[in-house]
Order: C-alpha cells, then structure tokens, then sequence
C-alpha cells in the first residue's frame, strides 16, 4: 500500500521550503489582493473605471496569482503530505478553496459582472470572506 512520506528533505532544505512559503504569500497578495479590488468596484467604488476592461486586468493577475499559489502549495505539500492530509486547518482550506472556486464560477456563469444586482455583491462579499478565511486556516495550519 502506498504511503504518503513526501520528500522531507524539501522540507529541512535551508533556503528552498521558505522560497516557496514567500511564493505562496506574494501569490495570495496578488490573488486577493486583485480580487478585493473587482470587488469594491462592483459594490459601487470608483465607478468611473470601466469595470469590464477593470475586471479583465483585475482577473488576469488574480489568475496569475492562483497559479502561483497552486504551484507553490503542491510543492509544499509534497514535503510533508501525511502531516498535512491529518492537519483539519489544511483540510478545512483545501475545501473552501473549492468553495472560493465554485462561488467564481456561478458568480461568472451568472453574469454578475453584467448584472451587478444584490446577488452578484453578496457572492463577491462570500468570496472576500471565503479568501480571508483560506488564509487564516493557511496560518493555523502551523499550530495544529
């Protein structure tokens, strides 16, 4: 039966495992921090900028951001995936990282950029929560 033993020397590495803990963070401050920027324009901020030219560039680079998360987070995991898989702060986020996903896709699927109704501000308000929440299980993950 396979084990989940990863690769620990990535993990004792003196330079490599905190390379990716600063990957992972400037890749969040990219993800979230361009997300609460569409998201203050469709509650109403700066309604002067045209918000879908706004929301390509604001999208663009948040996906920018995810992909580095990703990359950086499976890389992370690979150093310790068994502590990780029994961590309940780790599990906790990976699922509303799945949440933050699925609310992005009903939020686009239903055109909330094109509606900007009381749904589509409750979805981004979800989806700042669910990010803040992602990070705070991301730092707890530690003390568990």
């Amino acid at each position: 039966m396979p084990t989940l033993a990863g690769f620990p020397a990535l993990a004792a590495h003196p330079w490599a495992y905190p390379a990716l803990e600063a990957a992972h963070i400037v890749g969040i401050a990219l993800l979230v921090g361009n997300l609460v920027l569409l998201e203050l324009r469709v509650w109403g901020a700066a309604p002067a900028l045209p918000l879908r030219p706004l929301a390509r560039a604001a999208l663009g680079v948040a996906l920018a951001g995810f992909c580095i998360v990703a990359l950086s987070g499976v890389a992370m995991f690979s150093a310790q995936p068994g502590e990780l898989i029994a961590n309940r702060a780790f599990v906790i986020k990976m699922g509303l990282v799945m949440l933050g996903g699925l609310n992005a896709a009903l939020f686009h699927a239903r055109d909330g950029l094109g509606r900007l109704d009381a749904v589509a501000k409750a979805q981004t308000a979800l989806s700042l929560g669910i990010w803040v929440a992602v990070i705070i299980c991301g730092r707890w993950i530690a003390y568990r």
